[in-house]
């Protein structure tokens, strides 16, 4: 187990002093600038009364600001709390009396929220440049021990309050790792920063392990698909990593498919289930979308499909990477043989040591013996390739029947007319409860329930098909993109 971790920045701009780290919008800041410009960001940190272990607000789009106050909070021991822009000041305010945060950073679109919660602001379009070229770069601590906690984030909530996950230095080492091996990371990589940085993956995959292995991160701002295809069309981009919903939009788009794809090496995707019709469209393209799954408890990288299993094993999130252990167990912690169903378990040094201030929860989320509990429903073929089932907490049961809405989800998806569902339970006095499914169609023709009903009984057992079916204009979603089910109404 590591006990200190070298100041990461520190040695990579020693190692890549010339070298762009980071790229956005035309500017372009080296590895010696990004070591020297963190350390001024520690030191106007300290000027504002932030010591080891307080907590550091930033509430912001993609910018390069975010990592050189990152790397800042790394150099001082702060801790570095990333606020979701999509919440309303009213959610913010749970999550600050939750961390406590000494100081806010906040970005020009997100100003007025940051005023609403009333903490000692720096306005990173309004101050923070003038501060930082007057602050010092400084002497700051030059390890960093591995348990130290980097930063916190808040779980997205899909079935209720969040959560602020701890992330130590030892998550980052494990996931960059885990991440890295498995898509063959090297120095001269280039990845594409779009997803939110309040969430796990905005900051893991893959620009905190690229910035590790001294590659570069082009930093978009918000995901829009037409500066992401120019970058493909410019063959800027070595890797690729997204959720469901970007790989549909840049499907959308009119120029992606004569963009020349065949220069990314790698195309990751996670955070939410990857429709089989998708990897069929991408297939199409030539394009091999290695599916995975992690959680944010997880640092976040646990499984990912090889690029080889992609076509042949659709649906499949592949092997445990390199320092990630799976289990999948009965309900009495047994192992269960391959093609059983069971439930998740992780353990290695990617995954979290608990939740900010909650014992409890970090308690409840761990088995006796030190594996985390993901949530999932899983089961593994005969050749160790994983399969998500479905989440444990949403499996419900029909007449005594276990039904999983994943399932009948990924065949409703099938359907031509259909681009996204979801299904809940709903009560029901004589099964005590039947799947109730919300559709999203596509911008053809809208299937009527009847016909739904009678595509789902040709592909599904009886009990397992939806009574009812619903049409919405969207969902209510994560930032990874996945549909919050505890927002859908099930009302009858």
């Amino acid at each position: 187990m590591l006990a200190d971790i070298p100041d990461l920045i520190a040695r990579r701009g020693e190692l890549s002093s010339d070298k762009v780290a980071l790229e956005e919008s035309g500017r372009l800041l080296t590895y010696a600038e990004l070591d020297r410009r963190a350390g001024q960001a520690a030191s106007l940190m300290a000027e504002r009364g932030v010591g080891e272990g307080d907590r550091v607000a930033i509430l912001c789009r993609n910018r390069i600001a975010f990592f050189e106050i990152l790397f800042g909070c790394a150099k001082l021991g702060a801790i570095l709390v990333p606020l979701n822009w999509r919440m309303p000041p009213s959610e913010l305010a749970e999550l600050i009396d939750d961390c406590a945060p000494a100081l806010l950073f906040a970005g020009v679109e997100d100003e007025a929220a940051a005023d609403a919660l009333a903490l000692p602001t720096i306005g990173l379009d309004r101050d923070y440049e003038a501060l930082v070229a007057r602050a010092p770069a400084g002497r700051w601590r030059g390890q960093w021990p591995a348990e130290d906690i980097w930063y916190l984030i808040y779980t997205s909530g899909t079935t209720g309050r969040p959560k602020g996950v701890i992330y130590n230095f030892r998550m980052a080492m494990a996931n960059y790792v885990n991440i890295g091996s498995a898509i063959g990371l090297t120095s001269t990589d280039a990845t594409a920063n779009f997803l939110p940085l309040f969430h796990t993956a905005g900051i893991n995959l893959h620009s905190l392990p690229t910035l590790i292995a001294g590659g570069r991160v082009i930093v978009v701002g918000v995901f829009d698909a037409e500066p992401v295809v120019r970058l493909l069309e410019g063959r800027r981009l070595d890797t690729f990593f997204a959720v469901p919903t970007v790989y549909q939009a840049l499907l959308d788009h009119p120029r992606f498919a004569a963009a020349p794809l065949d220069h990314v090496r790698h195309w990751g995707c996670g955070g939410a289930p990857l429709p089989d019709a998708l990897v069929e469209h991408y297939r199409a393209l030539g394009v091999r979308i290695c599916n995975g799954m992690g959680m944010t408890e997880t640092g976040p990288t646990a499984f990912l499909a090889d690029p080889a299993d992609a076509w042949d094993r659709i649906g499949s999130v592949g092997r445990a990477r390199t320092l990630c252990n799976a289990r999948i167990v009965d309900e009495e912690g047994r192992d269960v043989a391959d093609g059983e169903v069971g439930d998740l378990l992780f353990s290695g040094p990617g995954v979290t040591p608990g939740y900010w201030g909650d014992e409890a929860a970090t308690r409840a989320a761990f088995t006796a013996d030190g594996w985390l509990r993901s949530g999932d429903l899983a089961r593994r073929d005969g050749d160790g390739l994983h399969y998500i089932v479905g989440r444990r907490k949403e499996m419900f049961i029909s007449g005594g029947e276990n039904v999983y809405p994943a399932e009948v989800e990924k065949v409703l998806a099938a359907h031509p007319a259909i681009a996204e569902a979801a299904v809940v339970p709903a009560p029901d006095p004589r099964w005590g409860e039947v799947a109730r499914a919300f559709i999203l169609t596509t911008s053809g023709s809208t299937p009527t329930p009847e016909e739904l009903h009678a595509f789902c009984r040709a592909r599904l057992a009886a009990y397992k098909v939806p009574r009812s079916f619903e049409y919405v204009s969207d969902f209510p979603r994560t930032a990874a993109g996945k549909i919050r089910k505890h927002a859908l109404s099930v009302a009858e």
